[in-house]
């Protein structure tokens, strides 16, 4: 199970230059701009050889100064019911405000741990600021300065040293996953009460600690995998607020500890900035997706070219990555659900599929001499070889090439559309690297 880090402060502490910090990424775009873009709050920070998650809550929130406050308030108490460790982020020129101790209040309730942050000591002199924010009852502060990136190495050694040891999955191994993901009131749970059905005694539930997500066991009609239960059944009174920053809360975990995303997108509703945001963590992830259009019983007008239609516009918003199946269907009337779980097994032997070294060169080295990659400034690009790399999580292929750095996107790309066209990989990500010969 991976562990979750939550960002919190008040705006412009600095939030999102410490999390481009931890991600190594200038990913979160920095403004001075409060609620800049949503989708970006998100990375894996790596410390030691660890691995952890990261979430910026700063991005989640609607500008306008007589809710912001409250806003980012729900949010903090969403991130403490769903993080592992909460880093509160103050400014130390500025001192402590009483917004900063109304926070310090929530925190202090919650029942994990919090690591205090006061950013922006970007001198020595700054230090003497810390002494201040023991009044906020959250013990030691940190000193750091997330641009410079002083004193961060600390924080993050306690951060390790902090976070729950967590145990291997209860899940056993070898035994696909699959999540059943998408936003609030796709029919999450309807899915997965249409799987499992009225028949609980072949499910078993395997709890980690409440608030991981649930392993459940289904096997039957010859099937055999773990649903990864994200639906969000607890606590629904708190989450009507502010349920896209919630439910992406929620989904993480999930697809994080899966092998296969079912993606349920609303029928009614088409496909929505919210389903993109759940996309985008599958992809960061490399997890193999299945797309399930649901409530499919709900729409008037059937025909081939309403579905067609409603596939290009999904492959669309989703590309480059096209290569997944999209399935109609309906929770409540059961309409199409076995085709679910045969399509996720499927994708899921997909991911695992082997190319022989001697089949792979004799497709694909062919194909690269009638259309090599473009010559940059009068060199020649010669891809002599190319072989699957064995063990891997998701299908990895090395093409060795004389002049690798020449080699662009727009080839990759190519190199990847032949190996689908040849092989079936449906659903599954592919990783394409390019070495010196």
């Amino acid at each position: 199970m991976g562990n979750l880090v939550a960002i919190v402060g008040r705006p412009n502490v600095g939030k999102s230059t410490l999390f481009n910090r931890l991600t190594n990424s200038r990913q979160a775009i920095v403004s001075d701009e409060a609620g800049t873009t949503r989708d970006r709050q998100y990375g894996k920070c790596e410390w030691c050889g660890n691995e952890f998650s990261v979430v910026d809550t700063g991005g989640w929130v609607v500008n306008s100064d007589d809710i912001f406050e409250e806003e980012i308030r729900k949010q903090v108490v969403i991130a403490t019911e769903e993080a592992d460790l909460v880093l509160f982020v103050c400014d130390i020129k500025n001192g402590v405000t009483d917004w900063d101790m109304d926070v310090a209040q929530i925190l202090r309730r919650a029942k994990l741990p919090v690591l205090l942050v006061a950013n922006k000591a970007d001198d020595n002199k700054d230090n003497y600021g810390q002494y201040e924010f023991y009044k906020l009852g959250l013990g030691d502060p940190y000193c750091i300065s997330a641009a410079t990136g002083s004193g961060t190495g600390d924080l993050l050694d306690k951060v390790i040293e902090t976070l729950p040891k967590k145990d291997k999955d209860d899940a056993e191994e070898g035994i696909p996953r699959f999540a059943v993901v998408g936003r609030p009131n796709a029919g999450k749970s309807s899915l997965i009460n249409a799987f499992i059905g009225e028949e609980r005694n072949i499910v078993t539930d395997i709890a980690g600690t409440t608030r991981d997500s649930i392993y459940t066991r289904y096997d039957k009609f010859g099937f055999d995998f773990y649903l990864v239960d994200t639906a969000g059944i607890r606590r629904k009174n708190k989450v009507s607020e502010d349920l896209e920053f919630y439910s992406v809360m929620r989904s993480i975990r999930a697809i994080e500890n899966s092998d296969v995303c079912i993606l349920m997108i609303d029928a009614t509703r088409g496909i929505e900035a919210q389903d993109m945001n759940i996309f985008q963590l599958i992809q960061k992830n490399n997890k193999s997706l299945v797309v399930v259009v649901n409530k499919w019983d709900l729409v008037e007008d059937k025909s081939q070219i309403v579905i067609d239609t409603f596939e290009n516009a999904i492959r669309e918003r989703m590309a480059p990555f096209k290569d997944f199946p999209i399935i109609f269907a309906s929770a409540m009337t059961k309409q199409r659900i076995f085709k679910v779980l045969e399509t996720a097994k499927e994708v899921y032997l997909n991911r695992k599929i082997r190319i022989g070294t001697n089949k792979l060169n004799e497709v694909m080295l062919p194909i690269i001499e009638a259309t090599p990659p473009p010559s940059i400034k009068g060199k020649y690009i010669k891809i002599k070889y190319v072989s699957q790399v064995p063990d891997t999580q998701i299908p990895t292929f090395i093409f060795y090439a004389n002049l690798p750095q020449y080699i662009k996107e727009p080839y990759r790309r190519f190199l990847e559309n032949q190996i689908r066209q040849h092989w079936t990989l449906t659903g599954s990500p592919i990783n394409i690297f390019i070495r010196q010969k």
